[in-house]
C-alpha cells in the first residue's frame, strides 16, 4: 500500500505567506489554489492536503497572522513603568504591521470579505489586547492612570490611536508633509498622558 505524502511546515508557511500577499494586493477573489501552488512551485495536491480548501487556507491565514502578532507583543516584557510598557506595546504593534503588512491586513483590514472568522477566531484576535489591558491595570495600581476609568477603555483608546496611525501609514494616506514614523511614539505618549490622574 502506498504511503500518503506528507508536507512539511516550511511549505505550509510559504503557502500562507504567498496567499496572504495575494489577498493583501488583490483581495480574496484573486486567490486561486491552483495559481498559489504554481507560485510556490508545489502541487495543488499539497495545497489541498495542508488546508483542505480555500476556506481552510483563509482560516490558516487568520490563525497564523494572530499567532505572529501575539508572539510579537509577548516580546514586550513587563517593567516597573507600566505607562511606558503601554507605549512599548504600541511600538511593537507598529513593528509587526510594518514587517508583516499582508498578515496585518488579514487581521485588521477589510480585505478578506469572503472570509468570516468563527467566534473562536474572533475571540483569539480579541484576546490580543489583553497585554495592553494588563499594563493599564498595573499602571492604575501604580497611580499612573486614572482609576475611575475602566482599564479596557484606556487600553482601547491607546490601541485605536496606534491602529489609526499604522493604517494611514500602510495605506499610503499620510497627510502631506507628515511622517508617521517621526511622530508615532510622541502621539502614543500624548494619549497615555491624557489618561494620567488629574492633579489635585
Amino acid at each position: 500500500m502506498a504511503r500518503l505524502k506528507t508536507y512539511d511546515e516550511a511549505l505550509r508557511l510559504r503557502l500562507i505567506n504567498r496567499a496572504a500577499a495575494t489577498v493583501f494586493d488583490r483581495g480574496t477573489a484573486a486567490l486561486s489554489l491552483r495559481r498559489l501552488a504554481a507560485d510556490v512551485k508545489t502541487s495543488t495536491t499539497a495545497v489541498y492536503s495542508l488546508f483542505g480548501n480555500k476556506a481552510g487556507l483563509l482560516d490558516s491565514l487568520y490563525r497564523e497572522a494572530a499567532r505572529l502578532f501575539v508572539a510579537r507583543l509577548a516580546t514586550v516584557d513587563s517593567s516597573d513603568d507600566p505607562a511606558n510598557d503601554v507605549i512599548r506595546l504600541g511600538v511593537a504593534y507598529r513593528e509587526y504591521a510594518l514587517a508583516n503588512p499582508h498578515l496585518y491586513a488579514i487581521l485588521f483590514a477589510d480585505r478578506t470579505v469572503e472570509y468570516e472568522p468563527t467566534d473562536e477566531r474572533k475571540s483569539e484576535v480579541g484576546d490580543t489586547i489583553q497585554p495592553l489591558v494588563d499594563a493599564v491595570v498595573r499602571g492604575q495600581k501604580a497611580g499612573q492612570f486614572k482609576s475611575d476609568a475602566p482599564a479596557e477603555v484606556i487600553a482601547l483608546s491607546c490601541w485605536g490611536s496606534a491602529h489609526g496611525l499604522v493604517s494611514l501609514e500602510l495605506s499610503g494616506n499620510e497627510p502631506p508633509g507628515l511622517d508617521i514614523g517621526d511622530c508615532y511614539e510622541a502621539t502614543l505618549r500624548a494619549v497615555v498622558s491624557g489618561w494620567r490622574p488629574d492633579p489635585e
